[in-house]
């Protein structure tokens, strides 16, 4: 069995707003999100999609002073699990989650698991749709890891 998966809200609205949510459950299986997410993210979650809130709320409180409350209850969920893989995209999160010594990703490496394990045969498609959406991320990005796959 591998490890948690615990994701953040904006992988859950990017790939819901590409039409891509189930790639989550493609590569992961089960994915928890806090109770904090569930309600960032606004609509009816899959039944692969586990809710589950941290208990310890004086940490999700201190990082709240840095990050938002979705991160921060993610964050907070991963330190309480324990050996788990956490899906966030912004920087000062995943700053935050590196200090604290938990194994992340964001949804670009959810998207190149996918490529990689045979769910998708083309990350190239994918990542053009999510370029339409508000996500930002840098087109040097894209293109280097494009090269990276073989596109």
């Amino acid at each position: 069995m591998g490890k948690v998966v615990i994701s953040d809200a904006s992988c859950l609205i990017v790939l819901s707003k590409i039409g891509q949510l189930e790639l989550l459950h493609q590569v992961f299986g089960e994915v928890i999100v806090p109770q904090a997410v569930a309600e960032e993210y606004g609509q009816i979650l899959p039944a692969w999609i586990v809710v589950r809130t941290p208990t310890q709320s004086s940490l999700v409180l201190i990082l709240e002073e840095t990050l938002d409350v979705g991160e921060s209850n993610a964050i907070a969920l991963a330190v309480e699990m324990g050996d788990c893989y956490l899906i966030l995209d912004d920087q000062k999160a995943r700053k935050m989650a590196a200090s604290m010594k938990i194994d992340f990703t964001g949804t670009l490496g959810v998207i190149i698991s996918a490529k990689q394990r045979g769910i998708l045969s083309s990350v190239r498609p994918v990542f053009e749709k999510i370029i339409a959406t508000d996500f930002r991320v840098s087109n040097v990005m894209i293109e280097q890891i494009l090269v990276e796959l073989g596109e």
